[in-house]
């Protein structure tokens, strides 16, 4: 392998032999990129603690010895141990925002990111949003997200896992935001009574057992309990569905991701009214339901 690598002098020599290599090995992208090149170049950069937007005329530039060590170190972890890459820069973006991100915590990848950037509009008017309840909050992307999409709203950022929090709790503060999110740890709605919100977001743990098993060994590098949700997938999902109504203010909504379980969810509730969101930058399986929708329809919860 070193006299393979020998003859790569500049920073588009590593991106290009990166790539290669991660196309030879057959590596799985979801974790920020959608392909080798993308991949490697993310990784080569953070490597040399340059800018993923580095100008192009940079690429070929010679790098060190030292930089050549540290490039081929990276690379080769995300070959070797399938380690997604957010992990090894530990560094995602989300929502335009830059979030701190490690193996305590999933990569953030949610859709929800698009409707942050345009305020949850034209279903939630900034004047109506006081406090804001994101549930799984896993590294605190959409609650923090959601701090900025809404100026004048309080966010809480619930999780039952206490090092999902502590990652939460690092992004709170780089965000300067210990002010208005306040990182709690409770078991869904548990911690929260007596509390209401005018919208609350929640991405749960929605994977199927069967799809879990069947999952890229990139995505069994993240924690299970940030995933996986029973047989069908709805484990979590149905218990928000259930409790949700009890913790919105009237005119309240509710938005969920729910992924590859949209089908199982109709399936359980046929007469339920979700609203599908369709997303200009892919992704789907995002639902919305008012709260008088889940009132209106309680007893099939």
């Amino acid at each position: 392998m070193q006299q393979d690598t020998e003859s790569l002098l500049t920073i588009r020599d590593f991106v290009r032999w990166g790539a290669s290599r991660f196309n030879e090995k057959g590596l799985f992208y979801g974790h920020g990129t959608d392909n080798a090149l993308d991949e490697a170049a993310v990784l080569v950069l953070s490597a040399l603690s340059l800018p993923a937007d580095l100008p192009s005329a940079y690429l070929d530039c010679r790098v060190t010895p030292a930089e050549r060590e540290r490039i081929l170190a990276i690379l080769h972890q995300r070959i070797d141990e399938r380690v997604p890459a957010a992990y090894l820069t530990r560094e995602v973006m989300f929502a335009g925002l830059r979030f701190y991100v490690d193996e305590r915590v999933l990569v953030p990848r949610s859709p929800i990111a698009e409707l942050i950037e345009n305020g949850f509009a034209p279903w939630v008017s900034d004047a109506s949003v006081g406090r804001v309840l994101d549930l799984c909050t896993g590294s605190g992307c959409i609650a923090i997200g959601c701090a900025y999409c809404f100026p004048d709203a309080s966010v809480d950022a619930v999780d039952i896992s206490t090092k999902a929090l502590e990652v939460a709790r690092i992004n709170i503060e780089r965000h300067r935001l210990s002010d208005r999110v306040e990182p709690i740890l409770s078991d869904l709605f548990d911690g929260l009574k007596g509390r209401r919100y005018d919208l609350i977001v929640s991405n749960p743990p929605y994977v199927s057992l069967d799809e879990y098993s069947n999952l890229p060994v990139e995505y069994h590098r993240e924690p299970i309990v940030g995933l996986e949700a029973g047989h069908d997938g709805l484990d979590v999902v149905s218990r928000i569905l259930e409790q949700a109504v009890d913790y919105l203010e009237p005119g309240g909504v509710l938005v969920m991701e729910v992924g590859s379980s949209a089908a199982a969810l109709i399936e359980r509730y046929p007469e339920v009214p979700f609203m599908w969101f369709d997303f200009e930058r892919g992704g789907d399986g995002v639902f919305l339901l008012t709260a008088e929708e889940l009132q209106e329809h309680r007893s099939w919860f």
